[in-house]
């Protein structure tokens, strides 16, 4: 086994001393401020990085476990909804139509009533149902994206699977509830809105800022829930988890870009109707989820090509990797 894959070992087989790269507490104020010309370097490196790590198939693999994780994560979301009333949920919808495609919220609405109106009375059931089956399919895109991560930036995976698997099953948990959190944001709005701050004796003007900041916050939350996939899934060592990274705050404007551009699109100059008929609502879901999980991708492809300009920049090869130092070893240490 060669030393870049053992990660920069201090000893190479034969006794050796190997030099590490950069290690993770050398974080941005250790290394320096990174000049202007090394983020235009990022940029284009991320560009180029797109295609040789294989972006596109690795956001069709995350599409797959992403359609098997949305129905049972969508069951536990109405379930947890429908405490706040009947009409909640269209809300929700509603919401997420003004960014998504008409045809994703036709289909998201759609299993959303069907499965508010078939889980009347059996809430205790639906939710256990819905854990289970929202963590276990859920788990599965952690764990794909984990996989996508180390492609990324450049680095076997050398945890064993009773340390990854912890982390995909708490990630997913986060993700659960960042999500639902985001979701019970959209709820509080308008009408509902005004209700429950009248109950608190807020004033409409407080209400007012309330349904303008929230979004500001929705893409915080969002931001943060990136932060920590590109924090825990990859097998590297990043200096401390940053609870905004710059990676994720590029996926969300890419993602809000590339959802607007889509629906753009579809509405005035796609021709789905009449190339797939009746399957036209489900093939532009799956394309949009593809779109969105390309944008996610993307994001990390930035935070890593960062990482490598600060490897650069403490004297690192440009063009040796791994460039960071890896978590664990023991796999590749059998």
């Amino acid at each position: 086994m060669t030393d870049v894959e053992r990660g920069r070992t201090a000893q190479d087989e034969h006794g050796d001393a190997v030099p590490r790269p950069p290690t993770a507490n050398q974080g941005p104020d250790e290394l320096g401020a990174l000049p202007k010309r090394s983020y235009l370097a990022v940029l284009k490196r991320t560009v180029k990085e797109f295609g040789d790590d294989n972006v596109t198939v690795w956001a069709a693999a995350l599409t797959y476990y992403g359609v098997l994780s949305i129905f049972p994560g969508l069951l536990l979301m109405v379930t947890a909804l429908r405490l706040f009333g009947q009409d909640t949920v269209r809300s929700v919808v509603d919401n997420v139509s003004g960014i998504a495609p008409g045809s994703v919220a036709d289909i998201l609405g759609g299993a959303a009533e069907n499965l508010q109106k078939g889980g009347e009375g059996t809430a205790g059931l639906l939710a256990v149902v819905s854990v289970l089956g929202a963590l276990w399919s859920a788990s599965g895109y952690i764990g794909v994206f984990m996989q996508a991560s180390n492609a990324i930036y450049d680095v076997p995976e050398g945890r064993p699977i009773w340390k990854t698997l912890p982390i995909r099953l708490g990630v997913t948990l986060l993700t659960g509830v960042l999500l639902t959190a985001a979701a019970l944001m959209v709820v509080f709005t308008g009408r509902l809105a005004d209700q429950v701050g009248h109950a608190l004796g807020i004033g409409s003007g407080a209400v007012t800022v309330w349904n303008i900041a929230k979004w500001p916050v929705l893409v915080l939350i969002v931001s943060l829930l990136f932060a920590i996939l590109y924090w825990a899934s990859p097998n590297a060592k990043h200096g401390g988890f940053r609870w905004v990274s710059p990676g994720g705050l590029v996926a969300v404007v890419l993602w809000l870009a590339a959802s607007g551009g889509f629906a753009l699109y579809v509405a005035n100059f796609g021709s789905y109707n009449k190339t797939y008929g009746s399957l036209a609502t489900v093939i532009i879901f799956l394309v949009w989820l593809w779109i969105s999980n390309i944008a996610i991708l993307l994001g990390a492809e930035f935070d890593a090509e960062l990482q490598r300009s600060r490897a650069v920049q403490a004297g690192h090869p440009e063009t040796e990797e791994p460039y960071v130092e890896l978590r664990d070893t023991r796999k590749l240490d059998r």
